[in-house]
């Protein structure tokens, strides 16, 4: 068990023991008349190992004969026999022996089970199994010794109400290292499939808000068994719970929106990706907020409950880039010379080692020129050598153009002027 999950383990049991101490002190004022009460809650808790197993005239009996003592017998400190003391005292120390004894059979049976399977799972649950066996054992033990000897009211109430606290604690302790199993296979599990920032925020996270709502679940039921009114302190918490979770709204939907994200997984860190208006390469995913780094180099925030819920688009998941370039020839280019160009052009990207899926075509009379419509793949998906290639193609294929005396057009404007009933054209028109 980790360091932090130890010391909130602790303060759970310091909490439990002073909660349980704010209840025994109120209740032992009232002993006479709720010992009955707190002596079913304990056996209701422990079950009734010890009745089934003795009779009550049997128990009475296992006095150690220190009741026939008369040193023993005839001192009373504080109105009870001094024989019960020591009775008491060697048969806890009994008790925790044949607990201890009780785990050790326990566990090495299940070890021996344990060996005979492939899964590393059931050996863990061995582990967390040490501690709680012993625990539970220990209490039953103590169950039936409380039928031995006759304690005054006041006095088994700390007992019985002890007896609840140990067993709280026991299954507390059991569910919380269970708990940090599970979120600790988990997390090596996905450790290679998400970003090493958000595993160290979203896992903490997880590990403290799972162990705090069992503690939370824990410290009811025990106050339940002793007797207290829980009713009115769950009707309480459900108010201050309502009052938070209305301050926290958006911190919530952000948290969430990194739960979706990371369960979803539509890009990870390194992805360059387009929400809404955002467009980028994804630096880091947090629990409330993604950070996208722009094209121009800003840094723009994302919430991450706008992650949850946009159209997001991965475009680093492309297999290709697409690319479409339409190339204008001037009109006085002769058919020969056009199907010449179309020629080049085929050859120029078939020839390029990371060009494919070529389509090209002689597709529009435009305005100023004749459009020629190259459509093609690039094999890789990095921009920079994206760039580069189709530098080195529209460098070849202006070689060959210039070579083959085919020229590229470019806007151009004809002015006719009417002169003495003739359309003359302005010598003075330009390009442009």
């Amino acid at each position: 068990m980790s360091f932090r999950l130890r010391r909130l383990f602790r303060v759970t049991c310091w909490l439990l023991i002073l909660v349980t101490c704010c209840n025994i002190r109120g209740s032992a004022q009232n002993a006479p008349t709720t010992n009955a009460s707190a002596t079913s809650q304990a056996t209701n808790l422990v079950g009734v190992v010890g009745g089934g197993m003795l009779s009550r005239e049997e128990v009475k009996a296992l006095t150690f004969g220190l009741d026939q003592i008369a040193i023993l017998r005839d001192h009373n400190p504080l109105g009870i026999p001094l024989w019960q003391y020591v009775a008491s005292a060697l048969y806890f120390a009994i008790a925790f022996l044949v607990a201890k004894l009780l785990d050790f059979i326990t566990r090495a049976y299940l070890r021996q089970w344990a060996e005979k399977t492939r899964t590393k799972f059931d050996d863990v649950l061995i582990t967390l199994l040490d501690g709680p066996v012993k625990m539970i054992a220990f209490v039953i033990l103590i169950h039936i010794g409380l039928q031995m000897l006759d304690w005054p009211p006041s006095v088994q109430i700390y007992i019985h109400k002890g007896l609840i606290l140990m067993v709280g604690f026991s299954l507390t302790y059991l569910v919380v290292r269970f708990l940090d199993v599970l979120i600790n296979q988990w997390k090596q599990r996905v450790a290679t499939e998400m970003d090493k920032v958000f595993q160290d925020q979203f896992f903490p996270l997880i590990r403290k808000t799972t162990i705090l709502f069992v503690v939370i679940i824990a410290v009811l039921i025990t106050l339940q068994a002793m007797g207290a009114p829980v009713g009115t302190l769950i009707g309480s918490l459900g108010v201050g719970s309502l009052a938070l979770a209305l301050a926290a709204q958006d911190t919530v939907a952000n948290l969430f929106g990194a739960v979706a994200v990371f369960l979803d997984k539509p890009f990870h860190v390194g992805d360059q990706i387009k929400v809404e208006a955002v467009e980028g390469v994804v630096e880091a995913i947090g629990l409330r907020s993604t950070r996208v780094r722009h094209p121009d180099g800003q840094l723009i925030t994302v919430p991450n409950k706008t992650m949850g819920n946009a159209v997001i688009t991965n475009i680093s998941k492309r297999p290709n880039i697409k690319t479409t370039m339409n190339i204008g020839i001037t009109y006085d280019t002769s058919t020969e010379k056009l199907k010449e160009a179309l020629t080049i052009l085929d050859t120029v990207y078939r020839q390029h080692p990371l060009t494919h899926d070529l389509v090209i075509s002689f597709n529009q009379f435009a305005d100023s020129s004749l459009n020629v419509q190259v459509t093609h793949w690039f094999n890789s998906t990095d921009p920079k050598m994206h760039l580069a290639g189709m530098q080195e193609l529209n460098l070849e294929i202006k070689r060959r153009f210039d070579a083959a005396g085919i020229n590229f057009a470019f806007p151009t404007r004809t002015v006719l002027v009417k002169q003495d009933s003739e359309w003359k054209v302005d010598s003075g028109s330009r390009n442009g």
